[in-house]
């Protein structure tokens, strides 16, 4: 009989634990949600720290108090180790099944033995990625580079994608047109390209700017780096 009374103390508080987190979630929703111009709260997560909540928001995480009456913009920091919280959470959301990448969608390069491997997002109008293909990625060895050509810039940018997938030697016209200016020539319209999947591939996986490197563990690096920094990443994977 007792541990009867007990089992039921014990449920009676799990519901209600539940209810309150529903409750909270609603609140959270119906007043932070108005706030973020159209945005959508993807996730819900209490915090370990100072009873605040994390919100995702597409890529990016925001906070807010249980009941939801302050909105907190920016980043958290462990003030003992100085750890960036925020920083560590997105990365940890941001992490992909690199075997999932559609690689037959994007063009192949091999350089030396090939063994290691990365994936690269690239818009063709983009200068950061330009330099990114002009300084470290021609400099990296010993690697094979997934390149996807991502389009977020200008209708120009999927004409200049179509016409580097259709050519001959794909990876020679892109590195063409992105190290050395030469446009590339144009194809026929019949050419069939997978630029709107790649667009939609990077939407999926919060891409928002261009260049993005991700890595075989699945994490991933924003921007045009450095040679130093890309080799530290890559032998920290093995």
């Amino acid at each position: 009989m007792l541990k009867t009374k007990v089992a039921v103390l014990l449920a009676t508080g799990l519901i209600a634990g539940c209810v309150d987190a529903q409750n909270t979630e609603t609140a959270i929703r119906k007043n932070i949600e108005p706030r973020l111009g159209g945005a959508k709260i993807d996730s819900i997560k209490e915090t370990p720290y100072s009873g605040l909540y994390e919100l995702r928001v597409g890529g990016d995480i925001l906070y807010t108090d249980k009941k939801a009456e302050y909105l907190f913009i920016g980043q958290v920091f462990d003030a003992k180790s100085s750890k960036n919280l925020t920083r560590e959470r997105i990365d940890q959301l941001n992490k992909v099944k690199f075997s999932d990448l559609p690689l037959d969608m994007a063009l192949k390069q091999v350089k030396g033995d090939g063994k290691r491997v990365i994936a690269v997002f690239e818009d063709p109008n983009c200068g950061y990625c330009k330099r990114l293909r002009q300084t470290t990625l021609a400099q990296l060895d010993n690697v094979t580079i997934y390149t996807f050509m991502y389009n977020i810039l200008s209708p120009d940018s999927f004409e200049k994608s179509k016409n580097i997938w259709c050519a001959s030697d794909r990876v020679k016209a892109w590195d063409d047109w992105m190290i050395n200016g030469k446009v590339p020539a144009a194809t026929p319209d019949s050419c069939v390209t997978p630029n709107d999947k790649v667009v939609e591939l990077g939407h999926k996986l919060n891409i928002q700017g261009t260049p993005a490197i991700f890595f075989t563990d699945g994490s991933r690096i924003p921007g045009a780096v450095d040679l130093k920094t890309l080799e530290a990443k890559l032998e920290s994977l093995k």
